[in-house]
């Protein structure tokens, strides 16, 4: 018996909880991979799983014995990627997911990068605004905004979300424009749920260096980031979102920035991943990457459009192609001028799973 593949085996059926989805991952027929966990117990003399018609788990044993086979394996991998003669033969296929917005505005319009980069690394992009099992999904990688709270996983900050409120003509014509933070309480907001718990978002503001959170009426709840943008464009209500998806909305005037002097309290991007992926060179070439790309956009580094860097942001440059705009420009509508201006909150919560 291949020790060494009876190893990988084990290790897939144990992140996947599943011998089918590892079977699936590893392009085995599933009846191979049964084999292969049956021969394993049989040399060591030990059950590894307990098998139900529903679920597997580990036993006592085998737990220790994941523990041990995930280092090694990792030792292996990294062992073998530092006598790679250049990082272009990372090969393998690596599965991430990213909120939609995230994917769409960010990463797949630099793919191309990654791909002359890493041409043998086969790039499985999960989009969604749900959360995910990384375990049970076989993912390796997530990029995620906000607070976080499991601690089995590892977490590297790429970034600094920005936040921004705003509201379309439409709604300032029909409501007027708030010009101080107890204004709020006559408006009617656009509501994001958390998919994960169901609530509403809370709205924020940092005040004074003090997080204050609001409580805003509305008629309209969503949980996904593109149509949460939708419904502040058709002028539902007032809406707070990533300042990166805004921007070209608000130099085109058709969102318009409201209490720019009291702005949401920024938050932290991070990509995580299963301690059994910590030495995966394919993550870490992954997570190096992103990060730099991230640096490289103003509103995800905590920097702002006035940045230098702005010009090479592939967000600016869709903003400014439609309509150029001067960054005076974005603060106004050209009907209607801009008036100068803890507990987990549910936003950041939601901020997890959707930018």
């Amino acid at each position: 018996m291949d020790r060494f593949q009876a190893m990988q085996v084990f290790v897939r059926v144990v992140d996947a909880n599943s011998f089918t989805r590892a079977a699936d991952s590893l392009s085995l027929p599933r009846t191979t991979v049964t084999t292969i966990i049956q021969n394993l117990e049989r040399l060591l003399g030990v059950r590894l799983l307990n098998r139900t018609t529903r679920r597997i788990g580990l036993t006592p044993d085998g737990a220790g014995y994941y523990q041990h086979c995930v280092r090694i394996l990792a030792d292996v991998e990294e062992t073998e990627a530092c006598f790679q003669e250049a990082a272009l033969r990372l090969k393998g296929r690596l599965r991430i997911d990213v909120p939609t917005s995230i994917g769409r505005l960010i990463l797949i319009p630099a793919l191309c990068d990654f791909h002359d980069k890493y041409p043998d690394v086969e790039l499985v992009l999960g989009l969604g605004d749900r959360p995910v099992d990384m375990v049970q999904e076989a993912v390796d990688c997530v990029i995620r905004a906000g607070d976080l709270e499991d601690s089995s996983l590892v977490a590297r900050r790429i970034g600094t979300l920005q936040t921004v409120t705003c509201a379309s003509p439409t709604y300032v014509a029909r409501q007027g424009l708030p010009q101080t933070i107890e204004a709020l309480r006559d408006h009617h907001a656009v509501h994001y749920f958390s998919s994960r718990t169901g609530r509403n978002c809370a709205w924020d503001f940092n005040v004074d260096g003090k997080h204050q959170e609001v409580d805003m009426r509305g008629a309209v709840a969503v949980n996904e980031a593109g149509a949460y943008l939708d419904c502040g464009l058709k002028g539902f209500g007032l809406i707070q979102v990533p300042r990166y998806m805004a921007l070209p909305h608000l130099q085109s005037g058709e969102l318009i920035e409201v209490l720019p002097q009291w702005k949401p309290s920024p938050t932290a991007i991070s990509v995580l991943y299963p301690q059994s992926r910590q030495l995966s060179p394919k993550v870490r070439a992954f997570t190096d990457w992103v990060a730099e790309l991230f640096a490289g956009c103003p509103l995800l580094s905590g920097r702002d459009e006035t940045d230098p860097a702005a010009a090479h942001c592939g967000v600016y440059a869709r903003s400014q192609g439609a309509q150029p705009a001067t960054v005076a420009a974005t603060m106004q509508s050209p009907a209607l001028p801009v008036v100068p201006q803890r507990r987990r909150s549910a936003r950041e919560e939601a901020a997890e799973y959707a930018l």
